[in-house]
């Protein structure tokens, strides 16, 4: 979590308004992880996200890399505008840290998307057969990411 404070104000300020706060940043925090983020909406990382997206997403991808025989050559977590992930001729897997913010099934349909490119490194209907294969509920997961987020 993060305080910002005003320039005329103190960390000791600041700390006694966290703890007096705790009920109410609660209640904004739940708000937040429940509610999709609206398209028009320019999210900074949360270091605490960014932290936890680098420990979880690679582990997670490397996990269901083992289940579908696949290897990944390397794997990054950056802060991607535009892209929730993407996978490069020789392996390697990059993922957007944002992931980390939604429900693991959607997660898991875009890690199983970027996986499925080290197969077809194209959006072809033979690439959608594979991703199909190994998410059989892609389309729900695709709608539900333009509807509620965008990268």
């Amino acid at each position: 979590m993060r305080v910002t404070i005003p320039r005329w104000g103190s960390k000791r300020e600041a700390a006694a308004f966290v703890e007096r706060e705790q009920s109410w940043i609660g209640k904004q925090r739940h708000r937040l992880a429940t509610q999709p983020i609206p398209a028009d909406v320019v999210v900074p990382p949360d270091p605490d996200d960014v932290a936890r997206a680098k420990q979880i997403l690679p582990a997670r991808l490397l996990e269901l890399a083992a289940q579908h025989g696949l290897t990944v050559s390397r794997v990054s977590v950056r802060n991607q505008r535009w892209r929730w992930g993407s996978c490069s001729p020789n392996g390697h897997i990059c993922l957007n840290w944002r992931l980390v913010t939604m429900p693991d099934w959607i997660r898991d349909y875009v890690l199983i998307h970027e996986l499925m490119h080290l197969k077809r490194m194209d959006h072809s209907s033979k690439f959608w057969k594979l991703v199909a294969g190994a998410c059989p509920d892609y389309q729900l997961a695709r709608a539900w990411l333009r509807a509620n987020y965008r990268a």
